[in-house]
C-alpha cells in the first residue's frame, strides 16, 4: 500500500546542554538530568526560526536526493504554528517551489503526529488522490516553555523532520491502531494564545498560562496505563507477534518513561531503540528521527518490520507497522 521512501531532519545550530541548565539552576545537575531523562542536550530554535522555516530546511535537505516534481500533497503537523492562517502547508509549496496542483493541509496533533500523519498518507493513496505525500513534522515547543522551567527546558527540543511517503504496489498493508482521551487534556496544554478567554489557571502550575504546562505523574500514568495496550493490539490486528518485530520504535518522551515500558510491555532491549540524548524529546519529529539514525547506522535492512508508537499531548496514541 504505502512506503516511506525518504528521511531527512533538521535540528537548529544552537545547543543548550545539561551544563548549560546546570548553571541556570544550580540544584539541577547535569547528571542528574541525564539519569532522569536520559538527554545531554537538547537544540533551540532562534527568534527567526519558526516551524515553518525549520520545514524548509529539513525538506530542502530530502530533495537533494529527491525530485520534488512528484510530490501531490504535503501534510504539515505542528503544535508551534507562524500563523492562525493561511495554512502553512500552502506557503511550504510556494517556498519549496512545488507544483501548484498538489493539495496541502496542516494538522495539529503532538506526539502522536507522526503516526496519524502516515494514517493520513495512506488514506490518500488508498482513495487515488495521491501518490507521493510529502508528510513534515516540525515543532518549536521551545517558545512555549517559560524560562524559568527548567524541568520542561530539559525535556523538549525543536526540529523539523521531511519524509516521502508513496504509493507501493508491493508493499503489505499494515492496519493502524488509533486512540483518544480527551479527558487528559488540561495535563499537557498551552491554555493561551487562541480565543478562549474564560480559562481557570492550573493552581500546580508555576508560570504564565501562554506557556506549556505538563502534569508529568499523570502524563506518565496514562502511557503506562495505555501504551502496553496499544502494542498488542497492533500486533493482534496486523496477525503478528512480539517475534515477528524486528525493530519497536515509540515516541522518544525520555529514557526512564520508555525503559519503563519496554519492561511493562515484554520487549526484548536489542529490538527497542531509544535515541534521544543528543536532540531531547523533539515531539512529533522524534519517531522519523530515530528511523533516520537507524537507516544511518546500518541498523534496518530491506524486509525488517518496524513497530512505531506515539502518544502524548490530547490525550492521542496511535501505532502501525513499518516495512523497510
Amino acid at each position: 500500500m504505502i512506503k516511506v521512501s525518504k528521511i531527512e531532519y533538521y535540528l537548529p545550530a544552537k545547543v543548550l546542554t545539561n551544563e548549560d541548565l546546570e548553571k541556570e539552576f544550580p540544584d539541577w545537575s547535569s547528571d542528574r538530568i541525564h539519569e532522569k531523562v536520559g538527554i545531554r542536550q537538547r537544540h533551540i530554535s532562534s527568534d527567526s526560526e519558526t516551524a515553518l522555516e525549520l520545514a524548509v530546511k529539513s525538506s530542502e535537505k530530502l530533495f537533494l536526493n529527491y525530485d520534488r516534481n512528484k510530490v501531490d500533497f504535503i501534510l504539515f503537523c505542528t503544535q508551534s504554528p507562524d500563523y492562525f492562517l493561511p495554512t502553512t502547508a500552502c506557503i511550504l509549496q510556494d517556498r519549496l517551489g512545488l507544483r501548484r496542483n498538489i493539495g496541502a493541509m496542516d494538522f495539529n496533533l503532538g506526539c502522536s503526529g507522526f503516526i496519524y500523519g502516515l494514517a493520513f498518507a495512506k488514506g490518500l493513496v488508498a482513495a487515488g488522490i495521491a501518490k507521493s505525500i510529502l508528510l513534515i513534522t516540525s515543532e518549536t515547543y521551545t517558545k512555549h516553555i517559560n524560562p524559568k522551567d527548567k524541568a520542561n527546558r530539559s525535556i523538549f527540543g525543536d526540529a523539523s523532520a521531511s519524509v516521502i511517503v508513496e504509493k507501493d504496489e508491493n508493499a503489505k498493508d499494515y492496519q493502524f491502531c488509533l486512540g483518544t482521551d480527551g479527558s487528559g487534556a488540561e495535563n499537557l496544554i498551552v491554555k493561551k494564545g487562541a480565543f478562549k478567554k474564560d480559562f481557570e489557571l492550573n493552581p500546580d502550575h508555576d508560570f504564565d498560562p501562554e506557556n506549556l504546562y505538563m502534569n508529568g505523574p499523570e502524563i506518565f500514568n496514562f502511557t503506562i496505563e495505555n501504551i502496553p495496550g496499544l502494542v498488542k493490539e497492533t500486533l493482534e490486528t496486523n496477525r503478528l507477534t512480539m517475534e515477528d518485530i524486528d525493530h519497536f520504535v515509540f515516541h522518544q518522551a525520555n529514557s526512564f518513561m520508555l525503559n519503563y515500558l519496554r519492561k511493562k510491555t515484554k520487549i526484548p532491549a536489542e529490538k527497542f531503540y531509544i535515541n534521544m540524548e543528543n536532540t531531547g524529546n523533539t515531539v512529533s519529529a522524534t519517531i522519523p528521527i530515530a528511523l533516520k539514525d537507524m537507516m544511518d547506522k546500518g541498523m534496518l535492512k530491506e524486509g525488517d518490520r518496524v513497530l512505531m508508537a506515539g502518544f502524548g499531548v490530547g490525550y492521542s496514541w496511535g501505532a502501525t507497522v513499518l516495512e523497510i
